[in-house]
């Protein structure tokens, strides 16, 4: 592959301060846990979005994924400003790190190994503190940058240990924030992201854990500066939580929304099928299925009762005979309203755009689809970079983004 032409040194964010919102997309699509991996991805991969996206000499925002091991590589290099060199040659503008997958995203079977190492263990800790270090060296001089992360772990709580020692690292993440922030003028906050199974899996887990844990430390003003929510769209419509509540929830105990990931869950009402269609929508939901990722499943039945299964195949096993409303963590294009008789949460995204009109400190967007190539192959139908396109076009219409560079016209799959 030919070297591309190198951009002229910018002062790159003059264009976007950081008081304006920043739309991108999450890296963690393409496989690759090697900082070399991860270069080849972004050259093939992220040089052709923003070809497609991107109008003359403007950077397209990255959401950049780097496994514990490539993240580490890179510190130890010494190399950080070569490899932000290397970055604006390719006119990619990283402002947010997906912190959550430490190991290796796109081995064949991932599941609950994503959850892991803890927040209790000290390999979290060292693998975040690497990525600060990254991210410190991307942005600019006031410029915010944003890591999500895990939250917390997996499973049911036990006993309170867990939340103390996560708790305590969470604290000394939160010293170096702030003296990072004195020294260079940069702030980054640590976006805790709630998901479906884990410790903290909806946000009033989220706001019991920061209340209790966080935010009643001595340092709570600087803990509130710099832990923050990730709030990813599909896991709480996968948890049936209302946005509105979401985001009043956080704000009465004054935790804000650090970045917000633009995802839709797959969704279906099986009671509103006759016996025909509900088998049909049953046989396309097997195909959801797939062996790499964990795809957990809530049911709300028609008194408003909620079963949860970790994961697809177990809910699939112990229900042949659906009924109620189901929905699957699957993170489907958010382009889609519907995939054949499935359909998708997209409307909570609709209203997600609305409420981000009553909260500008919300700053940074990121798309997150990663399972483009575990997709029911009757729903893949592009190449890749042109569905990515087609997905920052379509958020970038629904949420307004300032000064949107996207070439694409947004278009919506009614039926897919």
């Amino acid at each position: 592959m030919a070297e591309p032409t190198p951009a002229p040194r910018r002062t790159r964010h003059q264009a976007t301060p950081s008081s304006e919102r920043v739309l991108g997309y999450c890296t963690n699509v393409h496989a690759g846990a090697t900082l070399e991996q991860t270069k080849t991805n972004l050259d093939r991969h992220a040089t052709s979005v923003r070809d497609l996206v991107c109008r003359d000499d403007e950077p397209l925002p990255i959401g950049l994924w780097l496994s514990a091991k490539a993240a580490r590589s890179l510190v130890d290099s010494g190399q950080l400003s070569r490899f932000r060199d290397w970055l604006d040659e390719r006119r990619l503008r990283v402002f947010t790190l997906n912190g959550f997958p430490w190991g290796d995203f796109h081995q064949p079977v991932v599941k609950h190994r994503v959850y892991s190492p803890r927040w209790s263990d000290l390999a979290r800790l060292n693998y975040t503190r690497d990525l600060i270090l990254i991210l410190s060296e991307l942005i600019d001089h006031d410029e915010e940058g944003s890591i999500s992360t895990l939250p917390i772990g997996w499973g049911k709580l036990q006993d309170a240990t867990d939340l103390h020692a996560a708790a305590s690292l969470l604290h000394d993440m939160v010293k170096m924030l702030a003296e990072l922030e004195h020294r260079q003028q940069k702030l980054i906050h640590l976006d805790l992201e709630p998901e479906p199974g884990c410790l903290l899996q909806t946000s009033e887990d989220v706001v019991t854990f920061l209340r209790r844990y966080v935010f009643s430390h001595p340092d709570s003003k600087l803990a509130r500066r710099h832990v923050r929510i990730c709030h990813d769209v599909c896991h709480a419509a996968v948890m049936f939580e209302d946005q509105r509540d979401i985001f009043e929830r956080y704000a009465a105990i004054n935790a804000k929304i650090g970045k917000v990931q633009l995802s839709s869950a797959v969704c279906i009402n099986f009671d509103a099928l006759d016996e025909n269609d509900r088998a049909t929508a049953m046989d396309e939901l097997r195909h959801f299925g797939e062996e790499r990722y964990l795809h957990q499943t809530m049911i709300r039945n028609g008194r408003g009762e909620l079963t949860f299964h970790e994961d697809l195949p177990d809910a699939l096993a112990r229900d042949a005979a659906p009924a109620g409303e189901w929905r699957v963590h699957f993170h489907v294009p958010i382009f889609c309203r519907s995939l054949g008789m499935l359909s998708t949460t997209q409307e909570t995204l609709h209203t997600c755009a609305e409420l981000l009109s009553e909260y500008p400190d919300i700053h940074h967007l990121e798309v997150e689809t990663y399972a483009w190539d575990v997709l029911p192959e009757a729903h893949r139908k592009g190449e890749l970079a042109e569905d990515i396109a087609r997905e920052l076009a379509w958020a970038a219409e629904a949420f307004g983004t300032p000064g949107s560079t996207m070439k694409h016209a947004a278009e919506e799959d009614g039926d897919d």
